[in-house]
Order: structure tokens, then C-alpha cells, then sequence
């Protein structure tokens, strides 16, 4: 079993690092050959519009979307879970993403870079776990076949901040920079593995 870490920008090695505890051969992916030979992807956080066009840029960016569509799990998170998104809010303009997911995502909907922030949320099938926000994204809304697994509360409304479909897994926050892998040994177990 080989899962792939979309290597374009973002948090390619904080993501490997954490695959690799939960005993998963984890290595960067930037090429169409690479892309091809993984059984699972995970798209990092970092800038969503600089991964699309350098996805676009590499001649992979419809490759990454058919095999997503094509039942490959995936799990992204933050602007991963922005480019798994099927519709975005206040996306750039002419923004363009992978899709696969039946979600409507909010951009930056916590606020800028100078709105970060951390918390503890319930987790279903994982737990508490500790969550670092920076420019995330929220959920707005869900088809019947999204599963909401975690939300954060913003003035008395809940905001779906971790979703599962199928194969594909989504979360608006980054627990590859708490040194806590188990967001990603579910995917592993629940997802990958299944």
C-alpha cells in the first residue's frame, strides 16, 4: 500500500511524518507517474488557488480529479478539503478544484491569517483532538451522503469543520502540526485500509 502527498506547496512533510507513524509508506507525489501509482492521496493545507494552478501547470490537475472521482481515497486538509470541495464560497476568481466531495466550502471562513486559531473538538470515531485553524475553511453545506464527523461553534452556529464521504475524507483544520496522528489513522483504518 503506497499513499501519495500531493508535493506542489503546503504541509507535504508534516503530513509524511505523520502517515509514516501510523506504519503507512508515505512519500511525496509531484509527477503523473508518481500520481498513478499510489493507492491513496492526501491533499495538504497550504494555499488552495497556488495548488490548483501548479496542479494545471504540471498537467495533473485532471488526472488528480479523475482518479479522485475514480474511487481513490483522498483525505485533505484545509485548502485540501477547498479543493475536494464540489462548490466553493468566495472562491477566487475563475478558482477551480478536484472536487469529489458533495460539499459547499466556505474560504477563509474563520477570517485571515491574523484570526488563527486552536481548540479541542469532539471527533467522531476519533475523539477529542486538539485543532490548529489558519485561514480555514468551514462547510456550509452537505448532501445527504456527507457525513459531518466534527463542528466548531462561532456565535451560537455550528460550522462542520471535518466530513466524510466514501473515500474521501476533509478536514478544515491541520492535525499534522500537532504531533497527534490519529485524523490521519483514521484514514488509514476507515478509509484507506478498507
Amino acid at each position: 500500500m503506497k499513499l501519495g502527498v500531493l508535493a506542489l506547496q503546503g504541509d507535504v512533510r508534516e503530513h509524511i511524518a505523520a502517515l509514516n507513524e501510523c506504519g503507512v509508506d508515505a512519500i511525496p507525489v509531484r509527477t503523473s507517474g508518481e500520481i498513478r501509482g499510489i493507492d491513496g492521496l492526501v491533499l495538504p493545507g497550504g494555499e488552495s488557488t497556488t495548488i490548483a494552478k501548479l496542479a494545471r501547470s504540471f498537467d495533473l490537475f485532471d488526472l488528480i480529479s479523475d482518479r479522485i472521482r475514480e474511487g481513490l481515497p483522498t483525505y485533505g486538509s484545509c485548502a485540501g478539503m477547498i479543493l475536494l470541495a464540489n462548490e466553493l464560497v468566495d472562491g477566487a476568481i475563475g478558482q477551480q478544484t478536484f472536487g469529489g466531495l458533495d460539499v459547499k466550502v466556505r474560504r477563509n471562513a474563520f477570517g485571515r491569517q491574523v484570526d488563527s486559531f486552536e481548540t479541542d473538538l469532539s471527533f467522531q470515531g476519533v475523539g477529542s483532538v486538539h485543532a490548529v485553524f489558519i485561514r480555514a475553511p468551514w462547510v456550509e453545506t452537505t448532501s445527504p451522503g456527507v457525513q459531518i464527523l466534527a463542528s466548531v461553534e462561532i456565535d451560537g452556529s455550528s460550522h462542520p469543520v471535518a466530513v466524510r464521504q466514501n473515500h474521501i475524507l476533509a478536514t478544515s483544520f491541520h492535525p499534522e502540526l500537532t504531533g497527534d496522528n490519529r485524523v490521519h489513522r483514521y484514514f488509514v483504518t476507515e478509509i484507506l485500509n478498507k
